[in-house]
């Protein structure tokens, strides 16, 4: 159902929103968290660090896919905040067509380079096979995965986060049942995880096109056929996806830097890093949504010309992703044992104790990047993506650099792990410094939509 997010008391209205929004990424992390749980369980400690290994070179794909959801998410939401419906359609086909051209290029580079890049990773031989494998099948799925977050974006931007936390709560629920049975009952290995979670993608992504194609006839019922293409609207589109795809490219190919020197140190670290950093991710993926939501608030209300509700919207979003911090926090750095564990059956000491430091030294800064993601999706609701890509990549650099550089001293790979605080507390401090000279008064002018 579509929601309109500029009535309304702010605090109320995006707490409704976000909420489904974060259930529906909790789900989406559950296809990356069974997928490394059955392969550590079931099949092994090198099957788990393939998985993991494998997931770095992913997540460049999920940073493409990420910037066309971003870029359809933000333009769709100012025009339906405008109440333009017309555009609103047009906007969708043309990102929907944007995402079709992206994704077989993806597709082609993926399935001729995927061996190469699993090379540049240092990738040990005996967990070579395995990650060429899951790897493979995974860029087959590219498809249902890009199309999928188009249909995300789309929902969101017209209020809806009820829609696709369903799809995602039954697919998610669906694919740890089929990993076990593909694994444990078919005695597939790690190509078995990888079918799974394409099977249960694909259906995800079938459904969700299907209801966003009817609400777009039902949205522009009587107003006669809008336009399937608009080079305007594409532009627009840019905009918002070129640098949000840049961030996510550049945020993955720091960690594929940070993945190759993890490497180094052998299965163990990578096995345990594996585990611990799917854990990191499901907390910084939740902050990331939320900032996603209060990005589709900061564009529906400037969109109405309302931007006087977008500095509530930001207060109500640090409140939510601070409640969210408190339980992390506290179960990462007192039950880390527990955790990392739950994705190995035999745990070798080092893979333990590894996973446990990780998760010890980053889960106290979850306050601190939290403040960032949200001041974030207000910059990027606006527009502000220079603004918006100055501090995100002062993190990377800095967290790439110091991760070489003090993984060469005699902290090894925990110095590896301490470059994340000092990253995520300066870009914090940058994102913040942007969104109050921008919103410093209530009745400043906020560039809408601004070329990067």
């Amino acid at each position: 159902m579509n929601k309109d997010l500029t009535v309304g008391k702010p605090s109320s209205v995006l707490w409704r929103f976000c909420l489904p929004l974060f259930g529906s990424i909790i789900f989406q992390q559950l296809y990356n968290i069974a997928d490394s749980w059955v392969s550590g369980k079931f099949i092994g400690e090198n099957a788990l660090a393939a998985v993991g290994n494998s997931y770095e070179i992913t997540l460049i794909f999920i940073a493409f896919a990420f910037g066309c959801n971003m870029g359809c998410s933000v333009v769709v939401s100012q025009l339906f905040g405008a109440k333009d419906y017309r555009q609103v359609k047009t906007a969708v086909f043309t990102a929907m067509l944007m995402t079709g051209a992206v994704c077989l290029v993806l597709m082609v580079f993926g399935l001729a380079g995927c061996r190469g890049l699993l090379a540049l990773l240092h990738t040990p031989q005996e967990a070579m096979a395995d990650s060429a494998l899951y790897l493979k099948i995974y860029v087959l799925g590219l498809p249902f995965m890009f199309f999928y977050n188009v249909a995300t974006g789309t929902f969101a931007a017209l209020g809806d986060s009820r829609t696709p936390f369903l799809f995602l709560a039954l697919s998610s629920t669906a694919n740890i049942g089929m990993d076990v049975l593909f694994v444990t009952a078919f005695g597939m290995g790690v190509d078995g995880v990888a079918w799974a979670t394409f099977i249960c993608q694909g259906i995800s992504c079938v459904l969700a096109m299907v209801v966003v194609l009817r609400r777009m006839r039902t949205l522009t019922a009587g107003m006669g056929r809008a336009p399937i293409f608009s080079a305007a609207l594409l532009k627009k589109i840019a905009v918002i996806a070129v640098p949000s795809t840049l961030q996510q490219s550049f945020i993955s190919v720091g960690n594929l830097v940070i993945q190759g020197v993890i490497n180094g140190f052998g299965t163990g670290v990578m096995a345990g890093y594996s585990a611990g950093v799917k854990l990191n991710n499901l907390v910084i993926t939740s902050f990331t949504t939320l900032a996603n939501g209060i990005s589709n608030y900061t564009a529906q209300n400037i969109g109405a010309a309302k931007r006087n509700r977008v500095r509530q919207g930001l207060q109500a979003g640090l409140k939510m992703v601070w409640l969210l911090c408190v339980p992390f926090c506290l179960l990462y750095f007192f039950a880390g044992e527990a955790l990392v564990r739950f994705f190995m059956d035999e745990p070798t000491e080092l893979a333990l104790k590894t996973g446990i430091v990780f998760l010890r030294i980053l889960s106290p800064f979850y306050f601190v990047v939290s403040v960032k993601l949200a001041a974030d999706g207000v910059l990027r609701g606006a527009g502000m993506m220079r603004q918006f890509m100055i501090a995100t990549f002062t993190d990377l650099i800095l967290r790439v650099t110091l991760a070489v550089l003090l993984s060469r001293t005699a902290l090894q790979s925990t110095g590896i792990w301490c470059a994340w605080p000092i990253g995520w507390s300066i870009a914090t401090a940058l994102s913040l410094l942007f969104y109050k000279t921008a919103f410093r008064k209530k009745e400043t002018a906020v560039p809408v939509l601004e070329a990067c």
